[in-house]
């Protein structure tokens, strides 16, 4: 057996062997996905069940009796509709206002040579970390005294000031890696620095923009604690907290309750299918760059 045929046999073995191991991991991907999926297909399963089926002593994994009641129940509910608009209202203004602090303070940490950068990104890494429950109490005097408890400012304010350290820490990469011969030319063509940054930064860090904007608006859309705390009035929370309706001392009515929450996490599910490769390239690509 000369060399050629043992070195043939060789890259044939390894070919094989890497065969096998690209089979094991998907197999393995297979496993994590339907893991993590599973949960949302008892959501939509159940939703679509009737109540004879869904309180019924056998678990059945896919409705035998197919029916869109639930959904109905739901969509033709006033106080639903009244929750929905709720729940867009304050994940829009949270968005806008997250965008509005957190763009611009990331430009000018990753363009300019600002004092202290380092403590700045401390205070958002660990401002970050804190849970919601520390911040109320703080939170609630302040919207007292400023008179916007009972609006949708309060919850959009509080879901913001999570939302635009997260926006920094992911934006200021982007700008610190565009190169300083792009202003120089914007300023040659007569871009003042905001014309620079509206039509030049923007549109170069689009990648980073659409992640930022998406989980910002996810931030207020799944938002409770907020405006459970800052809004009293029933007529002006949210959908995350009026899933309690269909739970009552005659009973839980799970097919509704599926169903108003296959509702709440549908913005959440077309969002991360039809922007994945903006969302995961934007959190990757902005967390190496320096």
């Amino acid at each position: 057996m000369d060399k050629n045929e043992i070195r043939e046999a060789r890259r044939m073995y390894l070919k094989s062997k890497e065969g096998r191991r690209n089979i094991m991991n998907c197999i393995f991907a297979v496993i994590i996905a339907v893991f993590f999926l599973f949960p949302i297909y008892w959501l939509i399963q159940m939703s679509f069940k009737t109540d004879m089926e869904s309180f019924g002593k056998i678990v059945t994994y896919y409705p035998h009796e197919f029916t869109v009641d639930p959904w109905l129940q739901n969509l033709r509910d006033a106080d639903f509709l009244t929750s929905l608009k709720n729940s867009v209202l304050i994940a829009v203004c949270a968005m806008v206002i997250s965008l509005g602090f957190g763009v611009p303070a990331a430009y000018g940490m990753g363009r300019y040579k600002v004092r202290g950068t380092k403590t700045f990104m401390l205070t958002f890494l660990v401002t970050q970390m804190l849970p919601a429950s520390v911040m109320l109490t703080p939170m609630y005097l302040t919207f007292s005294k400023l008179g916007l408890l009972g609006t949708y400012w309060a919850p959009a304010i509080a879901v913001a000031s999570g939302s635009v350290p997260f926006i920094v820490v992911t934006l200021r990469p982007y700008f610190k890696s565009i190169p300083v011969s792009l202003d120089e030319a914007a300023r040659i063509d007569g871009c003042n620095v905001f014309r620079s940054f509206f039509r030049i930064m923007i549109p170069t860090i689009k990648t980073g923009i659409i992640t930022v904007v998406v989980i910002s608006f996810l931030n207020g859309w799944n938002d409770l604690i907020y405006s459970m705390t800052f809004n009293v009035k029933a007529d002006m929370r949210p959908l995350t907290a009026n899933i309690h309706k269909f739970q009552s001392k005659y009973g839980t009515k799970w097919n509704c309750i599926m169903a108003y929450g296959a509702i709440l996490t549908i913005p959440v599910i077309l969002a991360f299918v039809f922007l994945q490769k903006y969302i995961v390239g934007g959190l990757t690509a902005g967390a190496v760059k320096e």
